[in-house]
Formats: C-alpha cells, sequence, structure tokens
C-alpha cells in the first residue's frame, strides 16, 4: 500500500543574515488537509521560514518540495496563498475597495496581463462568499474594522483557489471578540473547504486549542506533533528561555 507524499516538506533548512543565523537544521513535513500553528519567540525565525515556504527568501542550503515537487522549480505558485504579517493594517489607507482587493488576488492564477474571465470572476465572488465579506465589496478598506481586514486579505489568498494557506500573525490588531470569529473562519476553511493551513501566533494558548498539529520553533525546531506537547514546562523553557504560567481560556 502506497503512502501519500506530504504536501509541504522541508529537508534540513538553513537560512542566516549575514552571520546571524536565523534557521538551523529545520525538517519537517505537513500532510494534505493538516491545520498547523507554529510558535516561538520573537527573532525566532518564524516569519523567516513563512517566507521561505512561499518562495519569497531562498535557504542558503536544504530544499522545500510541494507536492514531491522542489519549490524552486515549482510552476503552480497560485496553489500557495499568503497573508503577511500585518498586511491589514499597513495597507488601511490604501484607495481601493474589497472588490479590487480580492480580485488582485486572482492574478497568480490569471496571468498578469491576461483580461478576466467569467472562470475568474466565479472563483472571485466564490472568495468573497467564503470569506464572508460579499457585503462590503463596494467598501473602501479604510471604513471596515481591523477584522474585517483580515478577512478580505484571506479573501484576496482565496481567489486564486490555493490549496495551502500561509498567514503570518493574523490576529495583530484585532480585537478579542473578532479574534475568537477568525479562529472559527479558519477551522471552517479547514475543514469544509479542504484548506491546509499553516499559520504563526503568539497565543500559545488559543493556538493549542485550534490546530491539530504544532511546530515549536526558535532557530531550530525544538519538536513538532500534537498541540499538547506545547504545555510541558521544558518545551517552554526551549523555546523562550523560562518558565510562564498558561492561563487557559474558559469555554
Amino acid at each position: 500500500m502506497s503512502v501519500a507524499p506530504p504536501l509541504i516538506e522541508v529537508r534540513d533548512i538553513n537560512f542566516a543574515f549575514g552571520s546571524n543565523t536565523v534557521l538551523e537544521h529545520i525538517s519537517f513535513r505537513i500532510d494534505r488537509g493538516d491545520y498547523v500553528g507554529i510558535v516561538g519567540p520573537n527573532g525566532g525565525g518564524k516569519t523567516t521560514l513563512l517566507k521561505i515556504l512561499v518562495g519569497l527568501l531562498t535557504a542558503q542550503s536544504g530544499e522545500v518540495l510541494i507536492e514531491n515537487q522542489p519549490l524552486r522549480t515549482f510552476k503552480n505558485r497560485f496553489k500557495i496563498g499568503y497573508v503577511p504579517q500585518r498586511v491589514s493594517q499597513d495597507h488601511i489607507n490604501f484607495p481601493a475597495t474589497v472588490y479590487e482587493i480580492v480580485e488582485s488576488g486572482r492574478i497568480p492564477r490569471a496571468g498578469l496581463w491576461r483580461v478576466l474571465n467569467d472562470q475568474d470572476r466565479t472563483a472571485i465572488s466564490s472568495a468573497l462568499a467564503i470569506a464572508q465579506v460579499e457585503g462590503l465589496k463596494d467598501r473602501l478598506l479604510d471604513r471596515l474594522s481591523g477584522g474585517q481586514r483580515q478577512r478580505v486579505y484571506v479573501s484576496r489568498a482565496l481567489a486564486a483557489e490555493p490549496e495551502i494557506l500561509i498567514l503570518d500573525e493574523p490576529f495583530v490588531g484585532i480585537d478579542v471578540a473578532a479574534q475568537e470569529d477568525f479562529y472559527a473562519f479558519l477551522k471552517e476553511l479547514n475543514q469544509r473547504q479542504g484548506l491546509t493551513i499553516v499559520f504563526v501566533s503568539h497565543d500559545i494558548d488559543v493556538i493549542t486549542e485550534e490546530v491539530k498539529t504544532i511546530l515549536c520553533l526558535n532557530r531550530g525546531l525544538l519538536c513538532s506533533g500534537a498541540p499538547a506537547i506545547v504545555h510541558t514546562p521544558d518545551v517552554i523553557e526551549k523555546l523562550y528561555g523560562k518558565r510562564i504560567t498558561h492561563i487557559h481560556r474558559a469555554h
């Protein structure tokens, strides 16, 4: 009986900015349909790792494979949807409507110079509906709340019909109620839409209640597996250099 290859495989990645080593001997695999959280301290390499996964940075050594193909030669980059860190805060004053922003997310699949056709417009409408922002499509970005803006940028990523959604700190700048709503939204994308999701968060207690798999990163990959592994004192100490107290949210 054959075993399906992982959707994402990272093999012995090493990365440095000059003499500053950021990632060291990182290896892991992510299977199709997984829901993965990445935790670790500031400066631990989380954002750098995501940028390597989407091809914005290239590791000095090691390899990333997508669908068993090297990322450097992977032709279907539109299959990887990416929401960068703080994008919903940095672009608040961008003079575009929600529809225009989501429409721009179709370009990776459609091509830069091709006129969008009915199939493209259907995909854009579907992305707006899935993210529950279709009612906002004519509004300017600066008229939306932080949670609404974050959904718009997820909708933009979904417009290319990706198989993988990668988000860097998606909860920065949105209140607790909006965060809970957004977590529910991500879980629905994973369970109902079948999207493989990878995201970074600083909120250890919440993230371990939401995801299926967790990666603990502090320059090296300290551990990976079921979320419960994070709640051991040794792992916390290796991640943050000290013991901290967990406060679990009530249900």
